[in-house]
């Protein structure tokens, strides 16, 4: 009796060993995914692409190493946003439904460990990138956060409804940065690719926040539906649409991009600019059709981003 009673007393205290285990795998795993989540992974992800099409393109000699060093960069200027982003956006970020299980927030990230990851990335991706590939592309890297973190996320994001038009800079530059990266110089070409991403940026963002005025009303945020109404909105949408749109063929200007990409162009433009024009059109309507309008043209603008510069990067591939 005694000898079952150990042996049982032995099989629950392993089970109980094997239950912190798990306990602590398991958190050791949140942890890496809270984190990773810290570096928003899904704008790196855009950061990294856009650079690589801005580094591709660039009329030099291809050097795979630079690419490598030039993106590892790149991911790691972006990260170094994403947390400095998040830490200085902590108290308005759990207000939020749409941010509110954001690392932080939930307690799972304290904010000084994010304000050290996020300054230790940028003061290391700077470094790197003006160590391994040249001075240019390191300065370009060094105003991509300082625009996004202190000009737009310090000061006028809660300031002003042209936050987003003025800090749509910092997601523009990432093709430059490329390009620079790759060529030492800067020419017509990136700055076709920055307008592109420029003017993107407020139709694409101001389409979501027609949808979450409410949340950016709570928490004082001056998105330009709360300030300006959805009228005026719509119709700001409707106009940077047309000036994408126009934009976008300024990479013509680019050697070897031709009429494939000018083709594949008109027609991501046609469909961005219905679905812009058909949101202008329910400017004054009820509120329930003009979101569902206003999210599909953010869906799709998501899309467009990728079909424009996957064309341009397709032109380089047949260029040779």
């Amino acid at each position: 009796m005694a000898a079952d009673e150990g042996i049982v007393t032995t099989r629950a205290a392993v089970a109980r060993r094997a239950v912190r285990r798990t306990a602590k795998a398991r958190f050791a795993w949140g942890g890496v995914a809270d984190h990773l989540v810290l570096l928003k992974p899904r704008v790196m992800s855009l950061v990294v692409f856009t650079g690589a099409v801005g580094f591709a393109l660039a009329p030099v000699r291809f050097n795979g190493l630079a690419l490598i060093a030039t993106l590892s960069a790149m991911a790691a200027g972006a990260g170094a946003c994403g947390a400095l982003n998040m830490w200085w956006d902590a108290d308005i970020d759990a207000r939020m439904a749409r941010t509110a299980m954001r690392p932080i927030p939930r307690g799972s990230v304290p904010p000084s460990q994010a304000l050290a990851i996020g300054l230790l990335l940028s003061t290391v991706s700077v470094a790197a990138l003006g160590l391994q590939v040249n001075g240019l592309a390191a300065c370009l890297l060094l105003l991509t956060i300082a625009v996004y973190i202190p000009l737009y996320t310090m000061a006028l994001k809660r300031r002003t409804p042209l936050n987003i038009v003025i800090g749509g800079a910092a997601g523009a530059l990432p093709p430059v940065i490329g390009w620079a990266a790759a060529a030492g110089s800067l020419s017509i070409g990136p700055i076709a690719l920055f307008l592109i991403i420029f003017l993107w940026t407020p139709p694409h963002f101001w389409a979501l926040a027609i949808c979450r005025s409410t949340d950016y009303e709570r928490v004082g945020v001056p998105m330009l539906p709360n300030v300006a109404g959805p009228v005026e909105t719509c119709r700001q949408i409707l106009v940077y649409s047309v000036l994408l749109a126009a934009s976008t063929y300024g990479a013509l200007a680019i050697p070897g991009v031709g009429l494939f990409y000018g083709a594949v162009a008109t027609a991501c433009n046609g469909v961005f600019l219905w679905r812009a024009f058909a949101l202008y059109r329910l400017r004054e309507g009820e509120e329930s059709p003009r979101r569902k309008a206003a999210m599909a043209l953010f869906g799709y603008s998501i899309l467009y981003t990728f079909l424009i510069f996957a064309t341009l990067l397709a032109q380089v591939l047949l260029r040779g």
